[in-house]
This record gives C-alpha cells, sequence and structure tokens, in this order.
C-alpha cells in the first residue's frame, strides 16, 4: 500500500474519533440549551435567561460534593479578593444586624481611607453618593462602596442623632493574614503574648497569596528571642496549598509534607521539607485548631503533628480533605471551583469528613491526647470580641470611647465600654490558649 494511503487512512481514523468525541459532547451541551431555550419561550412567566443558566451550573455542582460550585459573575470578584487578601475600596468591615435596616460599620481598617475620613463603629450607612442605601442587602451597600482606586465618593452616614456626609477616597485595601496577640502603640503587631512575653504568637486567619511573606516576616522580628511559638490556626478555613506547605517547611528540615491523588488515587504530586527552618528545631511548638480550622490549615497541622514537631491543642478539626481548582468560565468572568484531587497527610491518611461521618471515625485532626480543650458559646463570642479590640487600638481614642462600646439590640441604649481585660479574665476568657501554653512546657 502506498504511503500516502496509510497517512490518509491514520488522518480519517483520527478526524472520525475527534469528530465522535465532539459529538458527545455538543449533543449533552445541546440537550441542556434546549431546555434552557423551552423554558424561556414557553414558561407561563417572564424568566431570566442568564438566571437559568446560572440555576443550571448550580444545579451540576451541587450534585457532586459540598467544596465544588459555581462563582457566578457577581460574586467572582469577592472570591478573587480574598485569595489575594486586597480590594479596591474604603476599608471597612461591615454587618447588616437586620434584613432591611441600614448596614452598620464594625470598624474601619487600621491606616485605611475610611479611619482617615472619620467613620466610626457603629456609623449607619443611609447613602452612597446620591443613592438612598438604607434597606440594601449587605452585599449591595459593600458592592457600591468599592470603585477604582483613587476615586471618591460621599457617604449619608447616621451617628446616634446625627446625619453627616463623609468624603472619603478609595484606596488598594491590603488585609492581613497573620497577626498577632495586640498591636503597640504604633498600631503595630506585636507576636507575642501580653502576659507571656517570653511566647511568641501567630494567628492565621487564612492561606492567601500574601500568607507565607507575612509569616517570614513575623518570624524574622522576633529574632529567635522566644522560648516557644504558638501557631493559631483557629477559625482559619484554609486556601492555597503552596502556601500551606511553604509554611510547614518553615518548621521542617526533611520529610513529607503532604501528597495529592487525583481520579482513581492517581498520584499526583507529593510535597517534601526542604533543608534547613526559620525557626530553631529546639523551640517548641504548639498550635491551635477548632472545628472551624479546615483544608491549608488541616495540612499544616497534620505535617507538624506527624512528624512530632508541634502539639495539637484545641477542638477537632472540620475535615476538608480534597484540593479544588478554580477553572474559569465567560472568559474569566465567572468561574467553576471543581473538587480535583484528595490530599493525604504524611502518615498516609487522607483526612476527608464525608457527608455521613460520625464522630467515632477517623477524619480530621485530633487534638494530641491530654490537649482536647472545648469553648462554650458565651467564651467564643467574647473571644471574637477580644480579637477585635486588639486589632483596633487606635479607634479608642477618635471620640475618647472604646471599640468594645457598643450597641444593646434590644434597647437600642449604648453601653458603657468595658474595664481592660484582666490577667485572670484573659485566662478564663481562652482555655485553649492557655492549654497552649501549657503545653509548650516552659516552666
Amino acid at each position: 500500500m502506498p504511503p500516502r494511503h496509510v497517512n490518509i487512512i491514520i488522518m480519517t481514523a483520527c478526524f472520525s474519533m475527534l469528530c465522535y468525541v465532539v459529538q458527545r459532547r455538543t449533543k449533552t451541551a445541546l440537550m441542556v440549551g434546549d431546555a434552557i431555550a423551552m423554558i424561556d419561550a414557553y414558561y407561563v412567566d417572564p424568566v431570566d435567561a442568564d438566571q437559568l443558566v446560572v440555576s443550571a451550573l448550580n444545579g451540576m455542582t451541587e450534585s457532586l460534593d459540598d467544596h465544588s460550585e459555581f462563582i457566578a459573575e457577581q460574586n467572582y470578584q469577592a472570591f478573587q479578593d480574598s485569595i489575594q487578601q486586597e480590594f479596591a475600596g474604603i476599608g471597612i468591615y461591615v454587618e447588616q444586624p437586620e434584613p432591611d435596616q441600614p448596614v452598620r460599620v464594625i470598624t474601619p481598617l487600621v491606616g485605611s481611607p475610611a479611619l482617615a475620613a472619620g467613620l466610626l463603629p457603629g456609623d449607619r450607612i443611609l447613602r452612597v453618593e446620591n443613592e438612598n442605601v438604607s434597606s440594601m442587602p449587605l452585599a449591595d451597600v459593600s458592592q457600591r462602596l468599592k470603585g477604582p482606586i483613587g476615586t471618591e465618593i460621599t457617604i449619608g452616614i447616621q451617628r446616634e442623632s446625627d446625619t453627616l456626609d463623609i468624603r472619603v477616597k478609595r484606596d488598594r485595601i491590603e488585609i492581613d493574614s497573620v497577626i498577632g496577640d495586640h498591636r503597640n502603640q504604633d498600631n503595630e503587631w506585636v507576636y507575642r503574648l501580653s502576659q507571656r512575653p517570653e511566647v511568641a504568637y501567630l494567628r492565621l486567619t487564612s492561606f492567601g497569596d500574601r500568607t507565607v511573606k507575612e509569616t517570614q516576616d513575623a518570624l524574622a522580628s522576633l529574632e529567635q528571642d522566644y522560648k516557644g511559638l504558638i501557631l493559631d490556626l483557629r477559625g482559619n478555613g484554609g486556601g492555597l496549598l503552596h502556601a500551606a506547605v511553604e509554611i510547614s517547611d518553615m518548621f521542617l528540615s526533611n520529610g513529607r509534607i503532604v501528597s495529592t491523588r487525583t481520579r482513581g488515587g492517581v498520584l499526583e504530586d507529593q510535597f517534601d521539607a526542604t533543608e534547613g527552618t526559620l525557626v530553631d528545631p529546639n523551640i517548641p511548638i504548639a498550635i491551635l485548631i477548632d472545628q472551624d480550622s479546615a483544608s491549608a490549615s488541616e495540612i499544616v497541622a497534620a505535617c507538624l503533628q506527624d512528624h512530632g514537631r508541634a502539639v495539637i491543642v484545641g477542638k477537632r478539626s472540620f475535615g476538608k480533605g480534597t484540593v479544588q481548582n478554580i477553572l474559569p468560565l465567560q472568559y474569566g468572568r465567572s468561574a467553576l471551583r471543581l473538587t480535583v484531587a484528595r490530599y493525604y497527610r504524611p502518615n498516609g491518611e487522607n483526612i476527608h469528613r464525608k457527608r455521613d461521618a460520625s464522630e467515632d471515625e477517623r477524619w480530621g485532626v485530633l487534638p494530641d491526647t491530654g490537649f482536647e480543650v472545648a469553648l462554650d458559646a458565651t467564651k467564643i463570642e467574647a473571644l471574637a470580641e477580644r480579637w477585635r479590640e486588639s486589632s483596633y487600638p487606635s479607634l479608642a481614642s477618635i471620640k475618647g470611647e472604646s471599640t468594645n462600646t457598643k450597641e444593646n439590640p434590644s434597647s437600642g441604649t449604648r453601653e458603657e465600654p468595658s474595664s481592660p481585660i484582666t490577667v485572670e479574665e484573659d485566662v478564663r476568657l481562652d482555655d485553649q490558649l492557655w492549654a497552649a501554653v501549657d503545653a509548650l512546657k516552659l516552666d
């Protein structure tokens, strides 16, 4: 047979196979498209075709696992902001205690345009520019506060019985993911416990683009001048896999950190520690976790636990042992967050908690024996308030009032600021933290 005939046969076979694969995918896509077109044309009430597509994508991902999802266009930027640890805005934390009521400022961020312009905790946002936002959902108000860096907006607020207009210039707002026990008079984080300054303390709130650099800088600022180190991963829902790997590597000079496996248990990646550490191997480490510590937090905790490098204190972690990739859609305007692999701790276990898992099954990261410590709801709420106060001490001097002044939702009256937390109150407040101090065995 002439060679050209062989080439023609091979090309025809390849083309036929391609057509077959495309036909199978196109057939499925056409079925979904036909259904959307029929609903749009014949449903008894008018429908939004774009919303039908969103609903279809949500339905598809809901049939997978709890961590796969469609990220719609209106939510995609916020998702990217959380990973990149920055956004363009005025720099405030807000809340909406009651639906259809004004969004309320929790606190301006330290060094933010909002703080410089004079926004205060408790201010209620009534207008953005000339638009009435007093009954809008929080997400809509937040969207209106964001905008290009350097642009200005006028915010109408209610402060007690006064109504004020405040002009604010938007800027790039960077969000810290590594914070300390408290801030000093210069608003710099202090990475030591105020009551035990020989104990270094780093609280990681997420694993974002800058978390590794922030952790390196925090450790460098301590200059190895501490007797023990506490990593607080409570409430940390995770983030980037590479950030968890690099932070684990700061404390180990060799050994497996984590491995990932794809469909069918096929090994995808193995991550090992590199020579050298940022923390003296003789300095003891304790890691705090709770039921909300997930994913990247669990990678760090499990890794250092398996290597005997850290004592784990607190409550069993969330149990998220899967890896997600972000797959862009609509030319990058939306995306699929899709589970593509499972990760395995150094001892070979996958810590993922299945939907029907019982408390007796092995999942999550368990505290070391003797260091399981629970906090009740009252202490958890008080601890969150203490963290907020520690983060923003400079706000206390703005109007001569403390940042822990708050409104009683039942009476609408302002409560008097509470007195500073004493050593005894601090110990009673955070039993998990002080159990971690005990775990370091410094005394």
